[in-house]
């Protein structure tokens, strides 16, 4: 009797535990009403956050639930970052996350988190080229100029960065090393936008920026554009050869956007957020929005994914070694 009754019972009370969506790792999605967090360890107009926003809009549709994109800027994203990782394995909680993910690591001693075990990478959304600018009035038209004069007046010239070991730091060291050792200043800046405002009055000659920023200036005539960092010449910039083009045939470095969840959201989550993402950037509308920030749609797999962070942080950390930044 007592064996006949549990047998009836069980359906009941098993299809009763997942009503109440238990166990969590079960779910597809956040419960019925609860909002998908995505959280940005950037600051509000950058290109991950806009990457955040228009993933967001496309998954609140097909997941019919809000979607709210969270941006934490703080001490170069690392307590956001932090925030990704310690979230509820549920998929409640998502990253959008950018090259300053492998960059940290290779600048601080010492994270409250793995960069490579604790972060769970669904895909690289895509990258997107630095241009390399100078000031009209320096002498230069392209990078072997920029060279040549750099080594005529050693120490003389200066470019900008958004901070030390900061990407656009590193992008540029990356050029002094693939052209033999420059001997060009470095002044560091609190951020890209006082150091676009500096380059502009004169401050320093030189410098790296992104496409969304350099694009304007460049086409107002502001600035003047060398090259551009990728393999590729960009499509809205044709006319400017790329620095491996330019002598530089090793030369290859870009920033990239990434959609990331907390280590141990189980496979199946994992799967049904790639299946999103990737039928996001296969819509025209969100390749379009993607592409006007200069963006290439890459959209790997998981597994490309994390093999791409780790490439990424040994060649971030080859960088910091040779700019002579030193570990905080």
């Amino acid at each position: 009797m007592h064996r006949r009754v549990t047998s009836k019972l069980l359906p009941l009370a098993l299809a009763t535990m997942f009503a109440l969506g238990w166990p969590a790792r079960v779910r597809a999605v956040p419960a019925d009403g609860q909002p998908l967090h995505m959280i940005v360890p950037l600051a509000p107009g950058t290109t991950a956050d806009f990457t955040a926003r228009i993933l967001g809009q496309y998954f609140s549709r097909e997941l019919s639930r809000p979607v709210v994109v969270e941006n934490q800027p703080s001490a170069s994203g690392v307590p956001a970052t932090a925030h990704i990782v310690r979230a509820p394995k549920d998929g409640s909680v998502l990253g959008v996350v950018a090259s300053n993910h492998v960059i940290n690591p290779a600048m601080m001693r010492r994270l409250p988190f793995d960069p490579l075990e604790d972060v769970a990478p669904i895909t690289v959304v895509g990258s997107f080229p630095l241009v390399l600018v100078a000031l009209p009035s320096l002498p230069v038209r392209n990078v072997q100029d920029l060279i040549a004069l750099a080594r005529r007046q050693p120490g003389v010239l200066n470019y900008g960065s958004g901070g030390t070991g900061s990407l656009l730091h590193l992008a540029a060291e990356l050029l002094r090393a693939q052209a033999g050792g420059l001997d060009v200043q470095h002044v560091p800046y609190n951020g890209t936008a006082q150091m676009t405002a500096d380059l502009l009055r004169s401050q320093v000659q030189f410098g790296f920026l992104s496409v969304t920023v350099a694009t304007p200036l460049i086409r107002s005539g502001k600035l003047r554009a060398l090259g551009v960092s990728t393999r590729e010449r960009p499509a809205f910039l044709p006319g400017v050869p790329t620095l491996a083009e330019q002598g530089l045939p090793g030369y290859s470095f870009e920033a990239w956007v990434a959609l990331v969840a907390p280590s141990g959201l189980p496979p199946h989550l994992v799967a049904r957020y790639h299946a999103l993402a990737q039928a996001a950037l296969a819509t025209q509308e969100v390749r379009d929005a993607l592409a006007r920030q200069g963006m290439t749609v890459i959209g790997s797999s998981p597994g490309e994914a994390s093999a791409f962070f780790a490439s990424e942080l040994d060649k971030c950390r080859v960088l910091v070694r040779q700019s002579g930044a030193a570990p905080e």
